[in-house]
């Protein structure tokens, strides 16, 4: 007999959420959930080359949930290797800057973002973390709350994350939702035929979401692009579609990638998520692309291959802290 999957238009109607603006919070209401609850909160951005835009993104943070109503407790920007100024631009606007390199020495340092959300748990102290991209444009200082107040109101909720539209600039021309691109194309259709209870979520490897470090140090982070994909299907796993939820934060906008880096990104998605469907924690592959250099087909093969970190709550140096 077929398992009975949970409709997915139900379970959108009633754990989706709307904070599109200041306006839709009370952070007044929020702060006092958070004082009543006793938690801790961590704000985490992993950031690589992004000294254009990590900056204003962490000044506007500091101003709105350190300064005016102290809802952020810890400000974390944690550097990837970056080559640029992103270390001293996130410090100078008042971060807690923390290289990848630098955490749990004794498990060594891999390339990749999941990387440095990993070791985010490592580098952070609260009990409920939330995690933004560092590239992000525009005002998005309702993000925070946002994502904080499914965590804040209902004890059920352990992982939330955040949806919106996704303009892309294309030649000088703006398609209002054009971006998410490997989502449409690739995570979408993937989850959709294999896990058609998480069809409600709008944005699936979008990087803005949070959730309890009870849960988070209790699944394994892909080390690479996969890192959203995989920490989604994990948490289903460990607590049930019900405590997952979702919020429309209005509009997203970034710096967008190119096709080759898209390509890459996809088959990472697709090691992610079949990883996840075979039962095998690791798998390894290769993405090979075509150019053509004016007389014929040149491929171009790539490391698509899936590594992760264990859940951080079996990592010994972390036991050890939280011992201490």
């Amino acid at each position: 007999m077929e398992p009975v999957r949970p409709d997915a238009r139900a379970w959108f109607a009633e754990r989706t959420t709307s904070a599109t603006s200041l306006a839709d919070l009370d952070p007044a209401a929020l702060l006092r959930a958070k004082r009543r609850g006793g938690h801790r909160i961590s704000v985490v951005l992993p950031a690589r080359d992004e000294e254009a835009t990590v900056g204003r993104l962490v000044a506007d943070l500091r101003e709105h949930w350190m300064r005016r109503i102290p809802l952020i407790d810890e400000l974390v920007v944690m550097d990837s290797d970056s080559t640029d100024a992103t270390a001293a631009v996130a410090r100078a606007a008042g971060a807690d800057v923390v290289a990848t390199s630098d955490v749990l020495p004794a498990c060594g340092s891999r390339p990749g973002k999941g990387e440095a959300l990993w070791k985010s748990l490592a580098a952070t102290t609260g009990d409920l973390v939330v995690f933004l991209d560092a590239d992000l444009l525009g005002d998005v200082t309702h993000y925070v709350p946002g994502l904080l107040r499914p965590l804040l109101t209902d004890p059920q909720v352990r992982y939330v994350k955040g949806c919106y539209t996704r303009p892309l600039e294309v030649g000088g021309t703006v398609v209002p939702a054009g971006g998410g691109r490997v989502t449409e194309l690739t995570a979408r259709p993937l989850l959709n035929a294999l896990w058609p209870e998480l069809a409600g979520f709008v944005q699936p490897l979008g990087g803005e979401y949070a959730g309890r470090r009870s849960a988070l140090e209790r699944v394994p982070f892909v080390s690479a692009y996969g890192v959203e994909v995989g920490l989604l299907l994990d948490l289903l796993e460990l607590g049930g579609l019900s405590s997952l939820a979702q919020v429309d934060l209005g509009e997203r906008r970034h710096t967008s990638q190119g096709v080759d880096a898209l390509g890459e990104m996809a088959g990472q998605v697709v090691a992610t998520v079949l990883s996840r469907a075979g039962g095998s924690r690791e798998t390894s592959g290769a993405l090979t692309r075509f150019r053509h250099d004016g007389t014929g087909f040149v491929p171009r093969t790539s490391d698509v291959a899936v590594a992760e970190r264990p859940p951080m709550a079996t990592v010994p140096e972390y036991r050890a802290r939280l011992a201490g």
